[in-house]
This record gives C-alpha cells, structure tokens and sequence, in this order.
C-alpha cells in the first residue's frame, strides 16, 4: 500500500464533517476507529502488535533470526573523523508518533508520523532491508491531553513522569475518570504506570512530525531536525464568584468572576510578549453558562512556552499575580494548579548528528530548528535517546483544520525517515 492510500485510509476517521477538524479524543469511539486502523494496517505488513499497559499502541517488525546475529554499522558510512557518535544500546528503534486529536484539530498533528512510519517500513521492505534489530511503529495515548488535560499522557505514564494514582483520577469535562474511560473501552486502568522492561528494550525514539510553525519555509528544506523542545506547562485558574441575575444586580453588587478571568487573558498575552515567550487562555468553562445570567464559577487554562525556563516561570507568575489581584478586587476567590510542567528539552547530538549524515547520504538537506510544541519524543528524552523529524508547513498553521503540508514534502518525509532507520537497523 503506498503512503496516499495508506494516508486516505486513515483520513476519514473521526472527522468533523461541519468544521472538516478532528475530534479524536483518547478512549472514545473515534479512538476505537483510530486504534483498530493501526492494528488492522500492521497485520496487513504481518507486524505484531501490542498495546502496553497505558493504552500505547505498538507495532514490531521483528528481524528473522539470522538477521539479528549482525548489529548495524556503529557509525554511517563517510561520517567524519572526530564527529559525535552514537552508540546504540540494544533494543529496539522506534518510531511513530500519536493520532489523537485537539479539538477540531488539523489532519496532519500525530497522525503524519504514524502514517510515514508504516510507508517507510514498506520502503524499507522494497528495497530489500535485512534488519540487525527490531523496528517498532509507536502510538502513544492522550498525546494531546484534550480530553483529560494532561499533555502526553501516554509516555509520561510510561516513563515514571506521572503517577498512576494521579493519572487514574484525572477527569473529562462531563466529569469521567480516566480509570473510568479506560475500562468502559476494556482496558484495565490498574495497571497504567512506568514499564521498564519495555523501556529497557527501546535503543532510540525517532519522532516525525509536521512543523508547527514555517521556518522550513524560509530555509527552502522539506525536512528539518528537532534541536530541542522549549519548557512548557498548563496551569488550571478556577475563579469563584456569586451567580445572579443579569438584568438586575448593580455592578456594584456583583462578584463576577468572568471580569479576572478577563484580566487573566490579557495578562497571560502581556506577560508572553514581555519575556519574548508564548502564553495562551484557549479554554474558558464559565458555570452555570446562562447569557441572561451572572456566572457562579469561571475556569480558565493557561498555556504557558519559553525559551527557558526563569522565563517560563516569571510569566506564570506574573499571570496569576495579576489573576489574584483582579480578584480580590472583584470579590471572587481564586484556585490555581499546576496541571503538568515539562522542562526543556535537548535531544541527543550524537543521534542528530547520526540521522542528519543518513539524510545527506540520501541527499536531503536537514535544518536543526528548536520547537515550542511539546511532543512524546520530549518526554520520552530523559529515558531513552530522542530525536525528531519535521515536515515543512508552508502556512505554519497547526491544531485547524487549515494545518496542512504539501504532497511532495510529505513523501520526503516518508523517504527521510525511511533513510533514517535503515542506518540505525539494517544490515
């Protein structure tokens, strides 16, 4: 099956068809569709599969036996003297990416690293690689912590980031627990928690994804390669008021907690632009929700991004001191949480410096670009070597349905990627 058929086989799958965005929200029906594709698309290359305890999906291009007896080359071939090399563990190299969904999100977020992991191992299959050690296509869970709100929930649970008990008890906005969503889908959620026997068996994680932003456009490159990954977290702001009737309490008499919640926005967009970072309030639940009525309780979400992370936590701080003061001002009690904070992220040199000389070898010229957006290759970095590949978007559009990458960039990807693994397992 070559990558547009595998590509529109995939497409389909919990689409919106009044906004054209995608809701695939973790153990949803759409999910289910989502999980069943990848099964269905291993067995079709006789792939074994396995989901792990936290709802990861995987799937294992095992090598015959008498091609396992031969460890790949340590280093690519015409890699200069004196550069960085990587020294590969034993294990597995992975790589695949996520296909859950904000919501309404773009076709191309998690799902293009999926697709070009099955397409690259069909390449590889073509041109007749004889693996020296097992491939897997990896699809993590909660990637996008739209529906219980921590971000990469899949690989934080397996690396030992967050903690079962805490995972288990995260809720939905209809108030459903993730222990809950997770055995109606018939997953047991009493054993989600760090796996490190399967870590222990991983060598390398290679995440491609599309770019979230358009240096690729400016630097004339198809692909590009993941520096690193900025700190950034999600902070949650509850502001309690009193709810009252719309058409007859004197502004005097309120405690409308939507006015600090107002002031939480436009602080959050201040403080981003004073520290040359990236702050965003996306999601705002006000409660009971009526038009003709004062709200009782507005929460609010703060998306916070640095270059480092003293910044990343002076804008946090300067958003919740101005957060707290408009509130106090209003007669509205505040609640804040820290619903998850990643720190940055420096993938590993030596495997960049592998993966950019296996793209020269194939003649793809490979940017080094830093990202904002937090991916399961930046938590999985702490535990394993990680690196990414990006796909160019000509917009810079991502999380819509605008987010889009061109064809003949795509199938680079599917080239680069290919390229990729066969200098890290193959013969």
């Amino acid at each position: 099956m070559t990558f547009t058929a595998l590509w529109e086989s995939l497409l389909p799958v919990g689409r919106n068809g009044g906004t054209g965005g995608y809701r695939r929200f973790s153990w949803t029906p759409a999910d289910a569709a989502c999980r069943s594709w990848f099964v269905n698309t291993a067995a079709e290359r006789q792939l074994r599969t396995s989901t792990d305890r936290n709802g990861n999906l995987w799937a294992w291009w095992d090598p015959t036996p008498d091609e396992a007896a031969t460890e790949p080359d340590p280093a690519p071939a015409g890699e200069e003297e004196g550069s960085p090399a990587w020294s590969p563990r034993a294990g597995a190299i992975v790589t695949g990416s996520h296909l859950d969904s904000v919501p309404d999100g773009g076709a191309y977020d998690g799902p293009l690293g999926v697709v070009t992991a099955f397409a690259a191992i069909d390449v590889l299959r073509e041109r007749g690689c004889r693996l020296a050690r097992p491939v897997a296509v990896a699809a993590f869970s909660e990637e996008e912590g739209a529906r219980f709100g921590v971000a990469c929930l899949g690989s934080r649970l397996l690396a030992g980031v967050t903690g079962p008990d805490q995972a288990r008890a995260l809720t939905d906005r209809d108030g459903v627990t993730l222990a809950g969503a997770m055995s109606a889908a018939g997953h047991d959620p009493a054993g989600i928690g760090p796996d490190e026997a399967l870590l222990a068996g991983v060598a390398a994680y290679v995440e491609l994804h599309i770019e979230q932003g358009r240096a690729l456009a400016g630097l004339g490159a198809a692909v590009g390669l993941a520096a690193g990954i900025w700190p950034h977290g999600r902070w949650r702001l509850t502001f309690t008021g009193r709810a009252d009737h719309a058409g007859t309490t004197r502004l005097a008499d309120r405690h409308d907690p939507m006015l600090p919640a107002a002031a939480a926005v436009l602080a959050a967009r201040d403080a981003a632009a004073g520290h040359e970072a990236l702050a965003t309030i996306g999601k705002l639940i006000p409660e009971p929700g009526g038009v003709n009525g004062i709200s009782s309780r507005v929460t609010v979400w703060l998306d916070a991004r640095a270059p480092d992370e003293p910044r990343l936590h002076a804008l946090v701080g300067q958003v919740l001191a101005v957060a707290r003061a408009a509130a106090k001002a209003h007669g509205v009690d505040l609640d804040t949480g820290q619903e998850s904070v990643t720190p940055a992220v420096d993938f590993d040199a030596a495997l960049r410096e592998r993966l950019a000389g296996a793209l020269a070898a194939r003649g793809i010229d490979a940017p080094v670009l830093a990202t904002g957006a937090g991916h399961d290759a930046g938590v999985l970095a702490a535990r394993v070597p990680a690196a990414m590949l990006f796909v160019r978007n000509p917009s810079g559009v991502s999380h819509s349905p605008a987010e889009h990458a061109e064809w003949a960039d795509c199938l680079t990807g599917v080239d680069a990627l290919a390229a990729v693994l066969e200098d890290l397992a193959c013969r």
